[in-house]
């Protein structure tokens, strides 16, 4: 697809994946959360992808009324667009949705199938460096989890969030085979387009973060969805600037954020979301594609409006 429209960044602030001890810089209460947010907007990013985490120790955490202790504060900062996360390895499939069905954000992630994140292989390297008992129990226990998406989960949230909350979808892609699955969703009429598709590249047990990997994601998306989607990517840790950047070239979107990478280059560990987001800034700017601010991603990927969430 030719790029039509200006290139939207997202910027995914926390995650649910990184551990506290992999920096000092990962946002863990709900104002760093806030003050990152709104720091990542004023840098450039249209879009913020939300995690929750407990604010003692770091530990992700998926009840509304840790949300509720950020959003809101984000929502008075900026007109920039908050998408909560559906996601979470180790939290089952009605605590995932649960801050979601509260906030009815303008957008949620959309997970599209199994995935193995294989957290549990930086045991090892991080034994002398945790920070707090969980961390080791987490890493542990990733090597037993699978995170599930059924289609009948998959179903509920095109229904609950879409449907009846007019909430639209960042449709995350670890594979080839998620973007066939979002097109049996579209086939079973669960899902309209425009789509919003997240190719994430880069993490075990996914597809791995090769230009030639990103060629044939977006060679099946246009060769499924035409002219009904808009697409962005994502790479994990020291693969994100050179992903994203061919991404944008390719007419794509772009995701950055300490979710996906703690680096801001070689051997440098990024000190905020914002400034990862200033860098693919100036790439982008240097290579002549112009950056879309948040009303005009709300028109790109036709969001409902802030106007419209319940926080």
């Amino acid at each position: 697809m030719t790029r039509t429209n200006k290139a939207i960044i997202t910027c995914a602030i926390t995650g649910g994946t990184h551990l506290p001890c992999m920096s000092d810089h990962l946002p863990i209460t709900p104002d760093q959360i806030a003050d990152e947010a709104l720091a990542a907007a004023e840098a450039g990013a249209a879009v913020v992808h939300l995690h929750a985490r407990n604010a003692e120790d770091g530990r992700p955490a998926w009840e509304p009324e840790v949300y509720a202790q950020f959003l809101s504060k984000i929502k008075q900062g900026s007109d920039v667009i908050v998408n909560i996360t559906s996601g979470g390895t180790m939290f089952s499939f009605e605590e995932r949705l649960a801050a979601p069905l509260q906030f009815s954000p303008e957008i949620c992630s959309f997970n599209m199938g199994p995935m193995n994140l294989g957290t549990w292989r930086w045991r090892k390297a991080l034994e002398d460096k945790v920070k707090y008992d969980w961390e080791r129990q987490w890493m542990d226990k990733a090597k037993s989890v699978t995170y599930i998406n059924t289609f009948e989960n998959m179903e509920y949230i095109a229904k609950q969030m879409g449907d009846q909350r007019g909430t639209r979808f960042e449709f995350e892609c670890f594979d080839v085979g998620h973007i066939h699955a979002l097109k049996t969703l579209w086939d079973e009429n669960w899902i309209k387009p425009p789509f919003f598709i997240q190719f994430v590249m880069g993490f075990t047990g996914g597809i791995q973060a090769d230009p030639e990997h990103l060629m044939h994601m977006k060679q099946t998306a246009d060769r499924l969805f035409g002219t009904n989607y808009e697409w962005s990517a994502l790479g994990a840790g020291k693969h994100q600037m050179r992903i994203v950047s061919m991404a944008a070239i390719l007419g794509g979107h772009v995701r950055v954020g300490l979710e996906d990478s703690l680096w801001y280059g070689k051997g440098v560990k990024a000190t905020s979301n914002s400034e990862q987001v200033g860098r693919i800034k100036r790439i982008l700017e240097e290579l002549s594609i112009e950056i879309a601010t948040p009303d005009e991603a709300r028109e790109i990927l036709h969001t409902k409006g802030a106007d419209k969430v319940n926080f």
